[in-house]
């Protein structure tokens, strides 16, 4: 659900100029929904014209190729076909004045020669070395998948037999840490519960970090063979409580966690934080609402919006072949873009590759799987104790819905051990906001709720008596 896209990027840049150096270090920040991201170019000249890499120092990327430059009288443009990606700037003296386009977004951008050093956040919540506990960083495997996965495990101390959690993130690659925006917030859950006698193990999800795998191409159903796989593993340790392990689900990962234990004897408790009670099109159509709602985006452009992806969630849902879905979406956008004469593209793109963009959006695994899946198949079948939270101004997964849905499934399926907590003003990381809009994450130095961490210790320590 928080398929919040920070970019990018791919460069090798070649230039043509006239007379002007360009050769040498090019720095800039990118300032995206209020993260400040770091770029540096690296240009050198050669026989045939100009060559260079870029680093996004603060992604830990370094020398990222580019696909094509175009630099004549002064004017510079980046594109980067693969990632739709294009820089137009224009040469004064020593800075290139421009913007960054990406997916139909714009972002000015200026380029110089100095050194521009790290903004430092301020995450008051963030944990500091060393840990008054043990921690150590481990590997496990997923049979099924044959995929290796890494993670952290943080232990009271090291020796003992504690309960366990396992943090299963919500959507978008991921690492253990669960990094949005500046925030760790599963570094922050895994620190304060691990002091507070609870054992827990983070993971990167496949094809992020230290884990191998795919990320693309997997599903929520394949992302809950890596939970369950966890579990497996965390039988193996001597220092865990295996009548004890639960897991933890944030957002997407409190839809991944009913399916794990709806197939596992193994699960003793679920926490779903912001987890789905509605079926996947349902959610994103009120996602979407919701949002442009708060956004002050006006009541007949939402209805638009919403009629729009209704047609074309409709279509996914009744899809059985990847080929004809692709087809059937490409034919109702091209249809919907002719017939509404006040619809405009994003700018630098035409109607077939902005058709071509959405349709693969659309159509990819894991968009298909999310948004045919209804969270009741699993929930019905989950008999283990079950405490669903929610903040109360969550735009993404919204409580009232989805909190509702979650305790009416579970009390018809004969669950009689579930709790519900919504926390007054958080929105979906669980942080003390104002208006709950994405836009808002990065800017609040609050990682998550010391209410939200508070209670849901509580109810975990209940559970391990």
């Amino acid at each position: 659900m928080k398929r919040v896209s920070i970019l990018l990027l791919t460069f090798l840049i070649s230039f043509h100029s006239f007379g002007q150096d360009i050769t040498g270090q090019w720095n800039g920040v990118l300032k995206v929904q209020g993260t400040q991201l770091r770029l540096v170019f690296h240009v050198a000249k050669t026989d045939i014209g100009y060559i260079s890499t870029m680093d996004s120092p603060d992604q830990g990327a370094n020398g990222i190729p580019v696909t094509n430059t175009t630099f004549e009288n002064s004017k510079i443009k980046f594109e980067v076909s693969n990632a739709r990606i294009e820089y137009n700037g224009e040469l004064k003296e020593n800075e290139i004045k421009g913007t960054f386009k990406q997916g139909g977004q714009e972002f000015p951008m200026n380029l110089s020669r100095k050194d521009i050093e790290k903004v430092v956040i301020n995450r008051p919540q963030e944990p500091i070395k060393p840990y008054p506990y043990y921690s150590e960083d481990i590997t496990f495997q997923n049979t099924i998948e044959n995929i290796s996965l890494a993670g952290t495990l943080t232990l009271p101390k090291k020796d003992g037999i504690f309960p366990v959690v396992i943090l299963i993130s919500g959507s978008g690659p991921q690492n253990r840490d669960e990094e949005i925006l500046g925030h760790k917030p599963f570094l922050v859950i895994a620190d304060y519960l691990t002091r507070n006698g609870i054992a827990v193990f983070r993971y990167d999800d496949r094809g992020v970090g230290q884990s191998k795998g795919d990320f693309k191409t997997a599903t929520s159903a394949d992302f809950a063979t890596d939970v369950l796989s966890a579990v497996d593993y965390l039988k193996t340790r001597n220092e865990i409580n295996k009548k004890k392990i639960g897991l933890i689900g944030h957002s997407e990962g409190g839809l991944i966690a009913p399916m794990v234990a709806s197939k596992s004897k193994d699960v003793s408790f679920i926490v779903l934080l912001a987890g789905p009670g509605i079926q996947g099109d349902k959610l994103l159509l009120l996602q979407q609402e919701l949002i442009a709602r708060a956004s002050g985006t006006s009541e007949a452009e939402i209805n638009k919006t919403i009629l729009t992806n209704s047609k074309l969630f409709e279509i996914v849902n009744k899809s059985e072949n990847d080929l004809k879905l692709k087809t059937a979406l490409t034919n109702e956008l091209n249809d919907l873009i002719s017939k509404d004469t006040t619809s405009k593209l994003p700018n630098g793109m035409t109607q077939e590759e902005f058709v071509t963009y959405q349709v693969n959006q659309i159509s990819s695994p894991w968009m298909q799987y999310f948004i045919k899946y209804d969270p009741a198949d699993a929930l019905r079948k989950v008999s283990c104790p079950v405490l669903a939270v929610n903040g109360e101004k969550d735009l993404q997964v919204p409580p009232k819905e989805n909190l509702t849905a979650i305790k009416n499934i579970l009390k018809n399926a004969g669950n009689k051990n579930l709790t519900t907590m919504e926390f007054p003003n958080l929105n979906h990381l669980f942080q003390e906001c104002q208006t709950g809009l994405p836009e808002e994450y990065a800017s609040i130095e609050q990682t998550f709720s010391p209410k939200a961490l508070e209670e849901i210790t509580k109810w975990l320590l209940t559970q391990n008596k």
